[in-house]
């Protein structure tokens, strides 16, 4: 039996609809509305969103990322530069996006390209990230092979040792990640899987850059 799909009724918000009429011209703007919703809700982790990537020979990878900020006409998020998902970027710097808000029924997907945040994007953003996190980030060789959990503490200790009495600085290995979208769905759950879907594609020709079109759920 497909578990998933033999209960209609119970994947969708009841008091929800989506309209073109409710969409603001710009997707991002309308990204943050949504996204100012699902925190209002009180929903746990509103703010993570799978991120999936590809290599050069177009093999895929994805994994959940914290999204960390929405601005400069993108998506911002950070990482180690050795990780899989860095060394992805290196080579095809395209990558998609899906935030799951899955007690409000609704999705958000995001594909574009990809580009490295600033050097001082980097730096404000990890100065005021915890310091047990700042140290974090030297211990981990993110996506390397471990002999045992005790060789990643040893690193901890480590570096809390060096930097002990010191501000702890930015790896030179860990750095921002700004997604810049060409296409972004909207979906809105409802009853018999006749769902609200709105793509929003990037078309310089319209007054606002986007053409927005209503999608076949």
């Amino acid at each position: 039996m497909d578990r998933a799909g033999s209960h209609d009724h119970g994947d969708f918000h009841p008091d929800r609809t989506l309209q073109r009429d409710d969409l603001l011209d710009d997707p991002i703007a309308q990204f943050l509305v949504w996204l100012d919703d699902a925190e209002s809700a009180g929903l746990a982790l509103a703010q993570a969103v799978a991120l999936a990537t590809a290599d050069a020979r177009g093999r895929p990878s994805a994994r959940n990322v914290m999204l960390r900020g929405v601005y400069d006409g993108g998506f911002v998020f950070y990482t180690n530069l050795g990780s899989r998902k860095a060394r992805d970027l290196a080579e095809n710097p395209h990558a998609a996006m899906v935030f799951l808000w899955k007690e409000l029924s609704r999705q958000v997907s995001v594909t574009g390209r990809v580009e490295p945040a600033s050097a001082e994007e980097s730096d404000h953003y990890f100065a005021d990230r915890p310091r047990d996190a700042q140290l974090g980030a030297w211990a981990s060789k993110q996506s390397t092979v471990l002999s045992d959990r005790a060789e990643l503490e040893t690193r901890f200790v480590e570096a809390d040792e060096r930097y002990r009495g010191m501000d702890v600085p930015r790896p030179p290995f860990w750095a921002g990640f700004r997604l810049i979208p060409d296409a972004v769905e909207f979906w809105q759950g409802r009853a018999f899987r006749l769902h609200d879907r709105f793509a929003y594609t990037r078309d310089d020709s319209r007054p606002a850059g986007w053409r927005i079109e209503r999608l076949a759920p």
